[in-house]
């Protein structure tokens, strides 16, 4: 060991030590687990889980150190095929038929697959491996993340691998991306920068955006860049990188009435006009009547058809269900329900919140999509991730307990048929909620002294 090392491994060994054992977790996540084996994959997750908060503890001021171990961690999954989500298989498929110029909004998977002019690479093996679900539903993912579908596919090699790793550094970097305007926008914010790290190196985010190919990461990387810019001044180019952030996923359209308040009336109304028409553009290459058609279908099944990890949903399916109400009645009446409790949920928080403050408009976002996960009927872990990004801006951290916690509702891939463990939901949100109430009583009593004061 060169003599210069000799004193950074003296004074760093156990968070060196850390790192790696992390990396044996990862690999073994990622080449040695089946997603049956429930067990083993939540001893895994809560052994990183652990880590990574020593990790923080010991290191929260060596950036160099943390941001090359969230590197590392995420390179461990470069080669491996994900092993708790198909989608990757729809990415693909998508994917090719962009690049050849078939619009994926207009063709079910089920139809193509029976074009025997072999069209899509791979074509029965991506039909396989997406599910009998995917196959049979129109895509339900926005422009831009089409675009890199078919940037994924090019790089591929027509291969299934080759798309995977192609997908998977895009993810990375946009990752390092989160990392770089999020310390950025902590440091404008007069916030203590090594808050990133409880985005960067959660083992949440590693393993659902870099190890199964969720694309919120690239999601959050557009949108943070834009909160940065808008923070900046520069209105016009936040504008356009937020309509970015929404043609990766629609996630961030709910956010938008927030940004009335903090702007105003003119500034807002530039603002949503720029968003407008460079979302426009984006969808103009796949545009025509079916289109409009197909995806409003598709996106309205998340609402009316699909239910897992609920909260509050569950809980008024048990009661419904004792006064002989029927579960695939109640989801489309649910259905219909949410979307209008969610537009009174942002216009709530629109008009009576003080947005024009940064950090509260923060809040603003972070109390939205947190209720609107609670009464949502799909709730997969990779949507925590959006929390976990913006509660580092707040005073909350529940959300970081839930990055935990959800790790509970993997127990439904442990059975053919996807069926949950209410008990083990029901302990979830209890140690999310109960942590949630004892920060807002915190946070109470603190304003309260402040105010005292």
């Amino acid at each position: 060991m060169p003599k210069r090392l000799i004193p950074y491994w003296k004074l760093h060994k156990f968070p060196i030590l850390m790192v790696l054992i992390s990396m044996g977790f990862y690999f073994a996540f990622a080449y040695n687990l089946e997603r049956t084996d429930f067990l083993k994959l939540i001893t895994l997750f809560t052994g990183l889980f652990f880590l990574h908060f020593k990790l923080i503890q010991f290191e929260k001021w060596n950036f160099k150190f943390l941001l090359l171990a969230g590197i590392f961690f995420r390179l461990v999954f470069l080669m491996a095929e994900p092993n708790l989500s198909q989608d990757f298989y729809r990415f693909v498929w998508d994917g090719e038929l962009v690049q050849q110029g078939i619009n994926p909004y207009l063709h079910l998977p089920d139809a193509l697959i029976q074009d025997q002019n072999g069209v899509i690479a791979n074509a029965a093996q991506l039909h396989k491996g997406m599910g009998d679900l995917s196959a049979s539903h129109y895509s339900n993912y926005p422009p831009l993340n089409q675009l890199i579908f078919a940037l994924a596919a090019m790089l591929s090699g027509k291969s299934i691998m080759g798309a995977t790793i192609a997908m998977r550094i895009i993810i990375i970097l946009a990752d390092i991306g989160i990392f770089y305007f999020g310390r950025k926008l902590l440091q404008k914010l007069n916030s203590s920068p090594h808050l990133i790290f409880w985005y960067f190196i959660n083992p949440l985010v590693i393993i659902e955006l870099t190890g199964n190919l969720h694309f919120e990461g690239v999601m959050l990387f557009f949108f943070i860049w834009a909160l940065y810019l808008l923070l900046a001044k520069k209105l016009l180019l936040s504008g356009v990188i937020y309509a970015l952030s929404i043609s990766i996923k629609l996630v961030p359209l709910l956010f938008l009435p927030l940004f009335f308040k903090h702007l105003g009336f003119k500034k807002s109304l530039v603002f949503y006009c720029v968003v407008t028409i460079v979302s426009v553009l984006l969808v103009i290459p796949f545009f025509t009547s079916e289109f409009i058609t197909h995806y409003s279908e598709t996106v309205g099944l998340w609402f009316s058809n699909f239910e897992f990890n609920a909260g509050l949903y569950n809980v008024i399916k048990q009661i419904a269900i004792q006064f002989d109400a029927k579960p695939w009645e109640l989801i489309k009446t649910y259905g219909k329900i949410t979307p209008m409790v969610t537009i009174f949920i942002v216009l709530v928080f629109t008009f009576l919140r003080k947005n024009e403050k940064f950090h509260v408009l923060m809040e603003s976002m972070l109390w939205v999509l947190a209720i609107y996960y609670f009464i949502s009927p799909t709730v997969h872990p990779w949507y925590i991730v959006f929390l976990i990004l913006l509660t580092i801006f707040t005073d909350y951290r529940f959300s970081l307990v839930w990055s935990l916690a959800v790790v509970l509702s993997y127990w439904a891939y442990s059975n053919s048929d996807y069926k949950e463990n209410l008990m083990l939901l029901a302990f979830e949100y209890i140690v999310v909620y109960g942590f949630l109430v004892y920060e807002i009583l915190r946070l109470r009593g603190k304003k309260i002294l402040f105010h005292k004061n």
